[in-house]
């Protein structure tokens, strides 16, 4: 392992120490702490599509994804808000997220009209492997 893939090992490391309760529910307390075990436990379930170094420096492409997640963890919806149009890599985002649900059930303080709406990015390097915005390690400078 390289010095700059041990932050990614680490995170990927406690994917299983997740908290969620006995019933299922995420024992994140704010939109952040949530987004950021769903964007690990996304970055667990596609491992294969992890680029697991710092991003290089000028992305192959970067995008958004809006998406809603209901009391039950179930993902209602998604669609893509930001991209370079970028079909392959539109299609690996929304691929990776369905492939991942259902998630952690939200806490009920997150919900509103009982469901949670986040939106979360797709780092891609050239090759197609990608990191999720809120677990990434910092890209490369050149």
């Amino acid at each position: 392992m390289q010095p700059d893939e041990a932050p990614l090992a680490a995170a990927l490391a406690n994917i299983d120490r997740v908290e969620t309760t006995s019933d299922g529910t995420s024992t994140s307390r704010t939109v952040n702490d949530y987004k950021r075990d769903l964007a690990l436990r996304i970055t667990h379930v596609n491992s294969t599509h992890i680029y697991p170094g710092r991003p290089q420096a000028l992305l192959r492409s970067v995008v958004v994804v809006k998406f809603s997640v209901d009391a039950e963890g179930k993902l209602l919806r998604s669609e893509i808000v930001r991209s370079n149009r970028d079909r392959v890599t539109e299609a690996t985002a929304l691929s990776t997220l369905r492939n991942t649900a259902p998630f952690p059930k939200p806490a009920a303080m997150l919900l509103r009209n009982g469901r949670l709406e986040v939106s979360e990015t797709w780092l891609f390097n050239n090759d197609g492997r990608f990191q999720i915005r809120s677990v990434a390690l910092p890209q490369m400078d050149q």
